[in-house]
């Protein structure tokens, strides 16, 4: 997943949420200027390929001025990165029950988290994915990003636990990221022919069984 363009931090975002508050018009507004620009972008990207395609041409294919591409994106990589889906999730981790293990509270988490974006952006989301893997540029700013995803995970699971971030902490945090991206890699080479969150189950039943099999060993 992705993290470039993060405005707000994963407490500040729970908070809001909480809040039960409704955005103003303003805040409408600009959601809307934003989807508009993205689904230009992606339109564009589609039909004459990532590198081939400018911030001018973006910004003109959705209405708006090159200064306002840059308040709602830092970069042309950040429209297809900058969905804030992995600040969602780790709002998503902080929140599951402190009974569950950490490897189910990120499953559940996931879960939740896509059933909010994938049943009405099923589409969209496949096209960025598609979008992302296949492009060179794009892959590589991914998996240079991964860091900074797996710490954002490592602490919602440390403050759910009211704990510190441990190297244990960290590494299922990766181990999550590993599983969401291989079922990712699947849909798309599948061309979605299999739904994405039956791979999530997929890969995070494979990650758990390992996990309980490891267990098993151990205690012998």
């Amino acid at each position: 997943m992705s993290t470039p363009g993060r405005k707000r931090s994963a407490n500040q975002s729970a908070g809001d949420a909480g809040s039960g508050r409704a955005p103003g018009l303003r805040e409408q507004r600009k959601a809307r200027t934003r989807r508009l620009v993205q689904e230009q972008a992606l339109r564009l990207f589609v039909a004459q390929g990532y590198e081939s395609t400018t911030v001018a041409e973006i910004a003109a294919a959705a209405g708006v001025s090159h200064m306002t591409f840059f308040r709602y994106f830092p970069s042309k990589e950040a429209v297809v990165e900058n969905d804030e889906y992995d600040l969602m999730l780790a709002d998503l981790i902080q929140r599951r029950p402190a009974d569950e293990g950490p490897l189910v509270a990120l499953r559940e988490a996931v879960r939740e988290g896509l059933g909010l974006v994938y049943t009405t952006d099923r589409e969209g989301l496949l096209v960025r994915s598609r979008l992302v893997l296949r492009t060179p540029a794009l892959r590589a700013r991914m998996a240079g990003n991964l860091g900074a995803t797996e710490e954002l995970f490592a602490r919602a699971l440390a403050t759910r636990a009211h704990a510190d971030v441990t190297l244990e902490t960290r590494v299922v945090a990766a181990s999550a990221l590993a599983a969401l991206a291989t079922a990712i890699d699947a849909w798309v080479e599948g061309d979605g022919a299999e739904e994405l969150p039956d791979l999530i189950d997929r890969a995070f039943g494979a990650l758990l069984q390992a996990n309980v099999s490891a267990r098993s060993r151990r205690g012998r």
